[in-house]
């Protein structure tokens, strides 16, 4: 079984080894409608959801959240995150050990600030959702944290 951390090491080996044009390489099964998306949020989730910007820290609605439910895309509603998954690492966003599926997001290697993270959209639309990061010390199982932007996404509560 391929997990997560493997399929962080197989893209930080593609990025030092091969020039893909990621982006132009998903298609997606939900298609968004830039138009109607742009009437039905707020500009800032219209920036992070499509052209990849972030909330400033310690701004969003879900970082302190302790709710049980499931975290959805403000997009296109495809389930991404759980509760039970929800941790709090104090970097000023919601943070999560793991998604509540692996095919829910897709992992795309980001060089925006001159070094290489992994950015995470949603697998359903293609949004920006966040970045996810390993090896940080967090005593999590897996050691990750997937620092989503609260405005990327709703709560489904239970």
């Amino acid at each position: 079984m391929v997990t997560i951390a493997m399929r962080l090491r197989a893209f930080h080996f593609l990025l030092l080894h091969c020039r893909v044009d990621w982006l132009k390489m998903s298609n997606y099964p939900h298609n968004i409608d830039e138009d109607e998306l742009k009437a039905r949020v707020d500009n800032l989730s219209f920036n992070v959801l499509r052209k990849a910007a972030t909330e400033a820290p310690f701004t969003g609605e879900y970082t302190d959240e302790e709710s049980v439910g499931v975290y959805r895309c403000k997009a296109c509603a495809a389930e991404l995150f759980r509760s039970e998954h929800k941790f709090h690492s104090g970097c000023g966003w919601p943070s999560f050990y793991q998604p509540g599926d692996e095919a829910a997001v897709e992992l795309i290697p980001d060089h925006s600030l001159g070094r290489v993270r992994t950015e995470v959209r949603c697998a359903n639309c293609g949004s920006h959702l966040g970045h996810v990061f390993e090896g940080e010390g967090y005593q999590t199982p897996t050691d990750q944290r997937w620092c989503i932007n609260s405005v990327s996404l709703t709560l489904e509560k239970k």
